[in-house]
């Protein structure tokens, strides 16, 4: 799912068992803290846990074929890695349909290693691009 999915809180028609929906999502949860490769896409998904459509549900279902096809894959942690602090950070601006927040996130690495990753909404609309990136370094410096 990439950061421009178009998914939106009134898309397609109300879903009749938002229990199900609900489960699905909260056991996707506690998979991304095996599974990183997934931690954007449950996020944008449980967003909509209040009220999900069928498409929330078909979206969920890929995510499910997804994890299906890669099912012996993993993150691997080589043993004579280096123990060097690296670190990525990306935002992008206004990105959210629904409330107009910008998406930032980072991943840190000690050699190959990844060992944290976030991705999140901002708490404030800034009205600049560049705005978004001071406080995305901000809170991704003090993460680190």
């Amino acid at each position: 799912m990439g950061f421009n999915s178009g998914l939106q809180q009134d898309d397609g028609t109300p879903q009749t068992d938002m229990t199900s929906y609900k489960r699905l999502i909260g056991r996707l949860h506690y998979l991304t803290n095996s599974r990183p490769d997934v931690t954007f896409a449950v996020q944008q998904l449980s967003q909509f846990m209040i009220s999900p459509t069928e498409t929330h549900q078909k979206a969920t279902t890929r995510i499910l074929i997804y994890l299906k096809k890669i099912l012996k894959q993993g993150i691997l942690f080589p043993i004579s890695s280096y123990l060097q602090l690296s670190g990525f950070s990306d935002e992008d601006w206004g990105t959210c349909k629904d409330t107009i927040r910008s998406i930032s996130g980072y991943c840190f690495f000690i050699g190959d290693s990844l060992i944290s990753w976030k991705i999140k909404k901002q708490v404030t609309v800034t009205k600049s691009s560049s705005g978004v990136e001071y406080i995305t370094l901000t809170s991704n410096t003090c993460e680190l």
